[in-house]
């Protein structure tokens, strides 16, 4: 690892750098989760603030998602050549500032563009929060990135509350993005402060890299974006679901998506320890059926907000540690660059918009129940790529050790 000048290195151990690294990683995480959660609370006051309908301020969601994609694919090469922690840092203050002034922009367009630039930031901290969790923990990595979407799902359940709570206090939207944009200060700063973690491409004198199989990197990207997919349209369609079958009061159904993405972050405690011990295709396997039980739940009482509710914490649960353990699961098979990590990200960004879309389209022509049988489609679809990836051996045998054990296993 390369220190920083800033940051006290010789005073420390390794292990007390990569602990430190490993919560500005952390830290990464909660952001972006608070950057998820805070467009669908604060809608109804950026249409008021733009003079817009609901309807059509809504376009800020795929604008967003759009950005993010974009981001995915461009900066990956960045993070080969460029220093890691200032290129990550300097994400962090580009979105404090946009998050700042997003609540005074008077205009949907220039709101539009404000949206998109911030979903191309957020994809590069994404991506570099991710990789470098990689870098750092190596054959490790998935167990630590399990716990770091913990961070994610909480970063996501504590927005909405904040939001609430500030607005309430306030009477509008201000005070709930300036909050969450000075919060982000502190982790900008320690990020730009902690030493560089080692690429995988400086490793090849120490550490023969792995290869890059193309056709393995394609095979990761559509499972990703497969698993993407699902998570988005669970989570942006559950609540006009249940809406439409007429299954509770608003206050009521409103809670699904809450309940949804706590599942979620309980998913992602549950998962950390069992990561260090299962196989990552056993605990991937494990998911994609979790997921097809809770779908299948809510489809045999389609009418039973019981069954609703059941369906949505199974899932939540169970699609929890999918993209962690994924990633640890291709660390293991190829030279994790930060250009594949794009290809990566990139696929989750389009699986992102397209099923919900897909989903969008079908609703009020074929019906709500479209929602559940696409997201079930796309499952077995996933659950068909994953034995293909069972397929492709670690690269050596050194780094399949059980998996996600705390020390590398000789």
């Amino acid at each position: 690892m390369k220190p920083s000048h800033w940051f006290p290195a010789r005073r420390l151990s390794g292990r007390s750098i990569t602990i430190a690294q490993t919560a500005g990683y952390y830290g990464g995480y909660f952001i972006i989760g608070m950057f998820v959660a805070s467009l669908g609370p604060t809608l109804p006051g950026l249409a008021q603030n733009t003079g817009s309908s609901v309807g059509g301020i809504s376009f800020l969601f795929l604008t967003r998602s759009f950005g993010y994609l974009i981001g995915s694919l461009l900066c990956g090469r960045l993070y080969d050549r460029l220093p890691i922690h200032t290129l990550m840092g300097g994400m962090l203050l580009i979105i404090a500032a946009l998050l700042g002034v997003t609540p005074l922009i008077p205009t949907l367009w220039l709101l539009t563009w404000v949206q998109l630039i911030l979903g191309l930031s957020v994809s590069t901290l994404d991506v570099g929060v991710n990789a470098s969790l990689m870098w750092v923990h190596r054959a490790r990595s998935g167990a630590f990135m399990t716990a770091g979407h913990f961070f994610f799902g909480a970063g996501g359940l504590l927005t909405p509350v904040l939001v609430t709570y500030l607005a309430q206090i306030s009477g509008g939207i201000h005070w709930s993005y300036w909050a969450i944009a000075l919060l982000v200060l502190p982790f900008a700063l320690w990020v730009f402060i902690l030493p560089n973690p080692t690429r995988a491409v400086e490793r090849r004198e120490a550490d023969p890299p792995l290869p890059v199989n193309r056709v393995l990197v394609f095979l990761v990207t559509l499972f990703l974006f497969l698993y993407v997919g699902v998570e988005s349209s669970f989570g942006g369609w559950i609540f006009t679901y249940a809406r439409t079958l007429k299954m509770g009061s608003d206050t009521l159904i409103s809670y699904l998506n809450s309940t949804f993405y706590a599942a979620f972050t309980v998913g992602c405690l549950i998962a950390t320890p069992l990561a260090m011990r299962l196989r990552p295709r056993y605990i991937l396997l494990g998911d994609l059926l979790g997921c097809l039980t809770g779908l299948m739940v809510i489809l045999v009482q389609p009418q039973s907000l019981v069954a609703l509710w059941t369906g949505t914490l199974i899932a939540g649960l169970a699609i929890a540690s999918i993209f962690p353990v994924t990633l640890g699961f291709a660390e293991r098979r190829l030279a994790i660059t930060g250009s594949v990590t794009g290809w990566f990200f990139a696929g989750a960004g389009a699986g992102g918009m397209v099923l919900p879309w897909l989903i969008g389209q079908l609703f009020e022509v074929v019906g709500p129940l479209v929602a559940m049988y696409g997201m079930m489609l796309d499952l077995l679809i996933a659950l068909a790529v994953l034995f293909a990836l069972m397929r492709f051996e670690p690269a050596c045998e050194r780094q399949y050790a059980p998996a996600f054990a705390l020390r590398d296993r000789e």
